[in-house]
């Protein structure tokens, strides 16, 4: 029931990290950019992660850290801060759906960077759960209708740099502040991600802003349900489920992604995409179940 538990905290934050491309695209229109976008959600997230942080084990908590805990947890807050600029990047040049079906591309950039770099090599059920995800995403994001596909190599280089950081997060945050509160770790990688994204978009942020009331209630919803929640989710699920199995367990923001494109800026969906997304859903399913009842035999 406790690793249940752990992998719905990291199934729901991938959820609601799905719906952020539509959001986010639907505030290009009112002229806003990655840059400020990216960096307000950040920095509004770590604002409020801090102060939940203060009410609930106060700031005695951050100065028990060591100094190598605050720079990694910074530094993998880098690499999430990374993923959401360049991620946000992406949706300017292409459709919200096929930047969903790039970034995807994390399930298997994580057990690669896992396999080169920790020597874990992917067992049999992952890898035909990776395969499955595959085929789901080729249908669901409609890559077999190159005629109709709107087409940037831009776009596309920016989703799948994203799609690289974003396995470096997972990676680094299965393995990072295991010890650490959530609280703190989540509020750190956010000022981590925060910071990042300011330095290097120190000049657009500053000179090109639309700071006003329009600007902070599209910040504030972004903040809180594409970025605060989940991270505060994924610190204390991540470590508990592992970098694999929450690879896995986050690709629901597939799915979650193309339907809210759908609802939210009307991008066409079909019968094969459909059945994609059932494909992903059922490959997510049965990979979890194999890690439960895989738990359960070991305990």
């Amino acid at each position: 029931m406790k690793n249940f538990k752990y992998s719905f905290m990291v199934l729901l934050g991938g959820v609601m990290y799905g719906t952020m491309s539509s959001f986010v695209k639907l505030s290009y229109a009112s002229g806003y950019h990655a840059a400020e976008i990216s960096f307000s959600q950040a920095f509004l997230s770590a604002m409020l992660l801090g102060l939940t942080l203060l009410l609930t084990t106060g700031k005695t908590s951050l100065q028990r850290l060591s100094a190598k805990e605050l720079v990694t947890l910074m530094l993998v807050g880098g690499a999430i801060g990374l993923t959401n600029f360049l991620y946000y990047q992406s949706v300017s040049y292409i459709s919200a759906s096929l930047a969903i079906v790039i970034l995807m591309q994390f399930t298997w950039f994580s057990l690669l960077l896992e396999w080169l770099i920790f020597r874990q090599r992917p067992g049999r059920p992952e890898l035909v759960t990776v395969l499955f995800i595959l085929v789901g995403t080729v249908m669901a994001g409609n890559l077999l209708q190159t005629d109709t596909l709107y087409f940037s190599w831009q776009g596309m280089v920016l989703a799948l740099a994203s799609s690289f950081t974003y396995a470096v997060y997972i990676v680094a945050n299965s393995r990072v502040g295991k010890g650490v509160r959530w609280q703190s770790k989540s509020t750190l990688i956010m000022a981590g991600s925060a910071l990042t994204i300011f330095i290097i978009n120190v000049q657009p942020i500053i000179s090109d802003n639309h700071f006003g009331y329009t600007f902070m209630l599209w910040a504030i919803f972004l903040a809180v349900v594409g970025t605060t929640i989940p991270t505060a989710l994924f610190a204390a699920g991540i470590p508990k489920t592992g970098a694999g199995t929450s690879a896995i367990l986050m690709a629901v923001e597939f799915p979650v992604a193309v339907l809210c494109a759908y609802l939210v800026l009307h991008e066409a969906i079909s019968p094969v995409q459909i059945a994609g997304i059932i494909i992903m859903l059922a490959a997510i399913s049965v990979m979890n179940y194999y890690k439960s009842s895989k738990t359960k035999k070991e305990n």
